[in-house]
C-alpha cells in the first residue's frame, strides 16, 4: 500500500464497529468529526489499532487522540507511515 486513504478508513472503521454501527460513514466524512459519527475515543483507538497492524506502522493512542476527523487521521497516518518507510 503505498497511500492511506478515506476509503481503507471507511473500510477498517466498519470491520470494528459493525456494518450496522457503520452505516453512518458513507459519502464525503472527510471533515465531520468523529464524535458526529458516533465513534468515541475508544472506537477510534480500536480503529488505530487495526490499520497500525494492517501498515505495520506506530500509531501511539496519545497522537491518535489528537485527531478528531477522519481526514486528519488520514493525514496523521500517511505521515507516519511515509516517515517509516524513508
Amino acid at each position: 500500500m503505498s497511500q492511506f486513504t478515506i476509503d481503507d478508513l471507511k473500510r477498517i472503521m466498519r470491520e470494528c464497529a459493525g456494518e450496522e454501527e457503520g452505516a453512518g460513514l458513507d459519502g464525503d466524512i472527510g471533515e465531520v468529526p468523529f464524535e458526529q459519527l458516533g465513534y468515541d475515543s475508544l472506537a477510534l483507538l480500536e480503529t488505530a489499532a487495526r490499520v497500525g497492524r494492517e501498515l505495520r506502522v506506530s500509531l501511539p493512542d496519545d497522537l491518535v487522540a489528537e485527531v478528531d476527523t477522519p481526514a486528519a487521521f488520514v493525514a496523521f497516518v500517511n505521515g507516519r507511515f511515509l516517515a517509516q518507510t524513508h
